[in-house]
């Protein structure tokens, strides 16, 4: 019995997570839940899946909670710290971190330290701190198994290799819903638009960010991290199918790829269950079906956001943490209709541009940075707004 903590069990990877432990009863137990806002959900879930504890970061929902599970044996907490301290547990083996955003960081390395083993959904982790994230996870010699479906891909790849040195990583991306349009398209676009992925069911700011590319940017950034490897090991192909979702190229120049239909629930089943596969019901992929496979290079002009995250990715220090907050507050802009589609590659940039840089970032560091770049990124939103007028 494997005993989850499920961080952001309300958002579209935390729901996805409890459909694959409802369909397994005999080898899940859920130890924890949290939500950030969505009290009712959250309620529902604890009905359902009885945990030990729920938090709710949101305090002005914990009333709202708690007067719900009143009857319920559940434990219900609230605010930041008490993502904190539920993960470190004693009644918790594994940490599905699925927090969207920079506020995953301090739960994942508070679970990080105290040894549970991590399948991080949560990329923003690794993107905002991925040094400071790994060198804990080294010291404790605790596991993190990749949730997303390029970096369990990958996981997945080097599985049995341990000998043999990898001359490149290769992440694919589908293109998104805008995939070979161009800027005078995409300056009129809107986020109603932008949702419409053709492959993947994804909550809002990843299905916008897969529509920019920054999240295959993102991506990059994360698997430098995860694997170990060097900035120019790691490469991003156009793949429209979504099939094929990574691969490993090694030394003697074979390639190792990972292939089957997009769905999430087999990553998020991969990680919290490993090292074992466990039977499902999950349709499988029938090549019949996909006659042709097809990869392109990624248009960099066009899809600037790849390209400023590359850029974040070579400078380092706490570039890819300003990066990431500047993106979250561009894009929750977009979604509500703030700002233009193009518009966000260039506050982003911009943003870049204004926050010092510091080569070799402390947590506080990255805590600064963080709040920095959403100061700027926010004036410049807000700047965007009056030349409307």
């Amino acid at each position: 019995m494997i005993r989850l903590a499920i961080l952001g069990s309300t958002g579209s990877v935390g729901t996805q997570a409890l459909e694959v432990v409802a369909a397994h009863p005999g080898l899940f137990e859920v130890e924890v839940l949290t939500a950030n806002h969505n009290a009712s959900l959250l309620i529902e879930q604890a009905r359902k899946f009885k945990p030990n504890a729920v938090v709710i970061t949101d305090e002005s929902k914990y009333k709202e909670v708690k007067e719900a599970l009143l009857l319920l044996p559940i434990k219900v907490f609230t605010g930041q710290q008490a993502l904190c301290d539920v993960v470190q547990w004693d009644t918790v083996d594994t940490v599905l971190g699925a927090i969207l955003g920079f506020a995953g960081l301090r739960s994942i390395l508070a679970a990080i330290n105290a040894g549970k083993r991590i399948a991080l959904a949560n990329k923003e982790t690794m993107v905002v701190a991925g040094e400071l994230v790994t060198l804990h996870a080294r010291e404790k010699g605790v596991a993190i198994i990749p949730v997303d479906s390029e970096h369990s891909a990958i996981f997945q790849c080097l599985l049995g290799e341990n000998i043999n040195k990898v001359e490149k990583m290769i992440l694919t991306a589908s293109g998104g819903p805008f995939l070979g349009r161009k800027s005078n398209y995409l300056v009129n676009v809107k986020a109603s638009h932008a949702l419409q992925h053709p492959n993947w069911s994804m909550g809002a700011k990843i299905s916008i960010d897969s529509a920019t590319l920054m999240n295959k940017g993102l991506e990059v950034i994360e698997a430098k991290w995860l694997f170990g490897m060097q900035n120019d090991q790691l490469d991003v192909i156009i793949h429209p199918q979504s099939i094929v979702h990574s691969m490993v190229q090694f030394t003697d120049g074979s390639i190792k790829a990972q292939m089957g239909l997009p769905d999430m629930k087999l990553p998020i089943q991969y990680a919290i269950a490993y090292p074992h596969r466990i039977n499902n019901t999950y349709k499988r992929l029938d090549f019949k079906d996909y006659p042709k496979l097809t990869f392109e290079p990624a248009d960099y002009k066009t899809f600037r956001n790849l390209a400023i995250a590359k850029e974040a990715l070579y400078r380092g220090g706490n570039a890819p943490c300003v990066l990431n907050a500047a993106n979250e507050m561009v894009v929750h802009a977009f979604l509500q209709n703030k700002v233009g589609f193009l518009e966000m590659s260039e506050m982003i940039e911009k943003t870049l541009e204004c926050v010092p840089f510091v080569a070799h970032p402390s947590l506080d560091d990255y805590q600064h940075s963080d709040a920095d770049a959403r100061t700027y990124a926010a004036e410049f939103i807000k700047k965007s707004q009056l030349s409307i007028y």
